[in-house]
């Protein structure tokens, strides 16, 4: 399903679906220095917010080194309560299936490309 407000989000911003039920797996077959799970809902004009942002420049938002993941919170609220969340959208940053941090909310493109190069930093080479 598509969201209302920014509709072709994720034809435009091609980020892998992935459910509660699947995002162990899907983390343990990564070969990518780090995946971010983006957790967003429908509606939610913080989420639409940060959608229109990552729209407005995708190259700002492009690592090589990155796989991007995607859930909706309120269709799958067993990924919501998996990890406690309090208020979307939230980034995780994952490297070998292991949670290294948190982007609670949207923190702007600058503040959020600066987090996301000290997580590759962090991650250290392969």
């Amino acid at each position: 399903m598509g969201d209302s407000a920014v509709p072709d989000f994720f034809q435009r911003f091609p980020m892998q679906l992935v459910h509660s039920s699947t995002l162990d797996s899907v983390l343990a077959e990564s070969g990518a220095a780090l995946d971010l799970l983006f957790l967003w809902g429908r509606d939610c004009p913080n989420c639409d917010i940060a959608k229109r942002a990552m729209l407005a420049q995708p190259a700002q938002m492009n690592w090589p080194q990155v796989r991007w993941l995607h859930c909706n919170v309120y269709e799958d609220e067993a990924m919501a309560t998996r990890f406690g969340l309090h208020g979307i959208p939230t980034f995780f940053v994952f490297r070998n299936g292991r949670r290294l941090g948190r982007i609670t909310s949207w923190p702007g493109i600058d503040a959020f490309r600066t987090a996301v190069a000290n997580a590759l930093q962090s991650a250290g080479p392969g």
